[in-house]
């Protein structure tokens, strides 16, 4: 009987959404898995009518981290060649994790339960992460004398601040789904009963965005995280410059200053979920 895929991928109108489905092995991360994920990610990169990517999973575990049984030796164990070996990550996954970051659509991850080490990495490369009240957070590298190597501590530093980078890395602590949204590992913690219900519902509200707006954020903000006040002004007045000549803005705009009911509109795309 051949082997179910490590991981499924279905398309639900503009949104792609991949399961990954190796629940009796905690869904550790394989070769294979990782490289349907990227031919996933390069539909949702070329395709005019998918809007939106949401990264789940199924099982007891969303993620247990990479596989190390079957994962890849570093060539030569000597400093330089483990320094190698991470620049390139299990599966060529650091090449994937900028993919993530580098795409002008949003990437949404939604863990139902432990999250820990690689499928933790995966997540800090989404634009939005959403957890049940069951999930929980953990890098493990810590328990074998090591770092998360697959910019684990860049990514969340940047993202939590070194005050929480400690918690999860220095000190070796795990993080329910509360103290993840507190840390702002999170954005939102759904019930366990409608969590998955509520993650297609973000989803589909991300679907009916503005895809160029959404674009030029998506830019813009990680632009502004690593510049200076003036600069990422610039880079704000700049990416505005364009969107302002966007047809659809003019025509919104037009919509909404005629009156005619836009205002209630705009108003619900801005509600809290």
């Amino acid at each position: 009987m051949a082997e179910a895929p490590h991981m499924l991928v279905e398309i639900q109108g503009p949104i792609v959404i991949c399961t990954l489905n190796r629940p009796e092995k905690l869904n550790a991360m394989t070769q294979g898995m990782m490289g349907i994920f990227r031919e996933a990610l390069t539909l949702l990169r070329d395709s005019d009518e998918l809007k939106v990517m949401l990264i789940r999973a199924t099982g007891r575990y969303f993620c247990a981290g990479a596989d190390l049984k079957g994962g890849k030796k570093p060539a030569s164990m000597t400093a330089r060649g483990i320094r190698e070996n991470h620049r390139l990550g299990v599966y060529g996954v650091r090449a994937i994790y900028d993919e993530m970051e580098h795409i002008e659509k949003p990437i949404v991850i939604g863990h139902h339960a432990k999250c820990v080490g690689g499928g933790l990495e995966l997540s800090l490369a989404c634009d939005f992460r959403f957890a049940a009240e069951s999930a929980s957070y953990a890098f493990p590298e810590g328990l074998f004398g090591v770092l998360p190597a697959s910019n684990g501590v860049s990514r969340l530093t940047r993202l939590c601040g070194p005050h929480w980078a400690r918690w999860l890395i220095m000190a070796n602590k795990s993080a329910s789904a509360d103290l993840a949204l507190t840390m702002g590992l999170v954005h939102q913690v759904f019930p366990d009963e409608s969590f998955e219900q509520d993650l297609m519902e973000f989803c589909r509200h991300l679907a009916r965005q503005n895809g160029e707006q959404m674009g030029a954020a998506k830019v813009a903000i990680e632009l502004a995280a690593e510049l200076g006040r003036d600069s990422a002004a610039h880079v704000e007045r700049m990416a505005n410059s364009a969107l302002m000549l966007n047809p659809d803005y003019l025509e919104r705009l037009e919509t909404y200053l005629a009156g005619v009911g836009s205002k209630d509109k705009l108003a619900d795309a801005g509600e809290p979920a």
